[in-house]
Parts: structure tokens; C-alpha cells; sequence
């Protein structure tokens, strides 16, 4: 009977840790090129935008912070650029995938 139990829980945890798989950085990366993302953020420095790494600061830890981050890159917010106010380009794959890993990514500076 314990055998059986400690084998569940096994299975169990390694199942969990299929589920969190890596982040696919040259993916992630390539993506944010291809949309242009990178022309407004950097990794690490302010641009038009802030940086990746500002935003992960803002959601990284937070319970909505993934649904947060993946509704702004995919819906087109209206967003302030030095006081004016414009849409914010939304990532052009459809791919809930795609977006997920872009947006772990992020998260992940």
C-alpha cells in the first residue's frame, strides 16, 4: 500500500513538472522580432516602452500576472507613448502556445 502511494505521488510530481516545461527562448525571442515588439522594448533598457524586465518585475509572482501580460499582447490596448495615446501592436500569431511561451518568457527576465 505504500508502494502504491509513493508511486502515485511520484507520477504525480513528474506529470507536474512535464506541465512547466522550459520556456523556448530563441522561439520567444524570434517572435517578439517578427512582431516588431523589439523596436519599443528592450530586454533591459527603457525605450518608447519599458523594458522586459520592468514588466516582469510588475506581474512576475502575481496570481493574474500571465492573463495580464497575454491579454496585452494579444487585444491591442490603447497605451501613453511620451503623453500621446496610441494602440499597442498585439502579437500576429494566433498560436495560444506561442503566446504563452512570449509571455513566460517575459515573465522569466
Amino acid at each position: 500500500m505504500k508502494l502504491l502511494f509513493s508511486l502515485t505521488v511520484a507520477c504525480g510530481l513528474m506529470a507536474a513538472s512535464l506541465t512547466h516545461a522550459a520556456v523556448d527562448a530563441d522561439a520567444a525571442q524570434a517572435q517578439l522580432k517578427s512582431n516588431g515588439c523589439l523596436k519599443c522594448h528592450s530586454v533591459d533598457k527603457k525605450k518608447n516602452g519599458p523594458s522586459f524586465k520592468e514588466t516582469a518585475k510588475k506581474y512576475k509572482g502575481k496570481a493574474d500576472g500571465e492573463d495580464k501580460l497575454v491579454k496585452h499582447v494579444t487585444t491591442s490596448p490603447m497605451v501613453e507613448v511620451d503623453g500621446v495615446k496610441e494602440e499597442h501592436k498585439s502579437l500576429k500569431t494566433k498560436d495560444a502556445a506561442e503566446v504563452k511561451n512570449v509571455v513566460q518568457w517575459i515573465l522569466a527576465q
